[in-house]
């Protein structure tokens, strides 16, 4: 498994519950087409966060680099509803920050381990 991790900070003058309704719909669309196997939106909570911290944080989970590679692949545009998706939830945002991550310790990929 592995968590494509996305900080996002919206667009000045876009409603949060807007943003969330797009995630929604492009998210569950690659969900369902079994694109992805997850994914999840949170917002920082009271305003609490570092100055590192975005406002909120998109998490999607896929099995491996294959699926992300369809993921992308589907970004390439394969249908007008598609399009317009992505379009609706991309418009929205104003800065992002993503990383790719993996549970660790991972027991497929462990770093060795030496004392010299």
């Amino acid at each position: 498994m592995n968590i494509y991790h996305c900080m996002i900070e919206l667009r000045s003058g876009t409603k949060a519950l807007g943003f969330a309704a797009a995630a929604e719909a492009w998210m569950g669309h690659l969900k369902d087409s079994g694109t992805i196997r997850d994914w999840r939106l949170m917002r920082r909570k009271f305003g609490l966060a570092s100055a590192r911290h975005t406002d909120f944080i998109l998490e999607v989970e896929v099995a491996g680099l294959a699926e992300l590679e369809e993921a992308f692949r589907r970004l390439g545009g394969n249908g007008h509803d598609s399009d317009r998706r992505y379009d609706q939830l991309h418009q929205m945002i104003g800065e992002v920050s993503i990383g790719l991550y993996r549970p660790y310790p991972d027991p497929s990929q462990r770093e060795r381990i030496a004392l010299i």
